[in-house]
């Protein structure tokens, strides 16, 4: 169910799969962020990201074995980083820049 679901968002929506992996990790970070009032500098929303990405990859691996493939660990490893690179920026940029940091308009110099 966990492969058609992801073969019928892809021809219907006409993503990759490699772009769906980053489609959803990115909506996993923000609504973790966003249900549990998570900053994006915290690495909360980074591990809900991990979990969700993990139990993905477990599915996948699973579907692989049932149907008598051979399991290929670079794809899994290239699901996996790829994945998890925005969520690692977004939250390495929060955490160590000042771009997603809010000025008042005093800090701004507007008056």
């Amino acid at each position: 169910m966990f492969q058609e679901a992801k073969l019928l968002i892809v021809q219907h929506v006409g993503l990759e799969k490699d772009a769906l992996h980053i489609y959803v990790a990115l909506i996993v970070f923000l609504v973790a962020c966003r249900l549990f009032r998570w900053p994006a500098s915290s690495w909360k929303p980074w591990f809900v990201v991990l979990g969700v990405t993990l139990l993905g990859e477990a599915l996948d691996i699973r579907h692989v074995l049932s149907v008598g493939n051979e399991i290929i660990a670079d794809y899994h490893w290239t699901d996996l980083w790829n994945t998890m690179l925005v969520p690692t920026v977004l939250v390495l940029t929060a955490r160590y820049t000042s771009i997603f940091s809010r000025k008042t308009e005093v800090e701004a110099g507007i008056s």
